[in-house]
């Protein structure tokens, strides 16, 4: 099982480690990264696989938002399967 990540805001050092700290946390390992910075802005996506996950996925997705929270960012956590289903045409 898989789930994305995706977070957008203000470029800031260290976020690409905070976000992976949390994944390294859950047991959730991340298998692809893409991201960009655009003058300012901060884009990146994740594929995580979450086969080990240690906790619920609801709740890894409670993290990241208090993280986006705290950081100003955007970070959204969406299962494989909900991410694919909304992108089918």
């Amino acid at each position: 099982m898989k789930a994305v990540i995706s977070v957008i805001g203000k470029d800031a050092v260290g976020i690409l480690a905070k976000v992976s700290t949390i994944c390294a946390e859950c047991n959730a390992n991340v298998t692809e990264v893409t991201q960009s910075v655009l003058q300012d802005v901060f884009a990146m996506v994740m594929l995580v696989d979450i086969t080990g996950l240690n906790i619920p996925l609801s709740s890894l997705a409670d993290r990241m938002t208090e993280l986006g929270n705290s950081l100003g960012l955007s970070i959204f956590v969406m299962h494989e399967d909900i991410f694919n289903t909304m992108h089918r045409i």
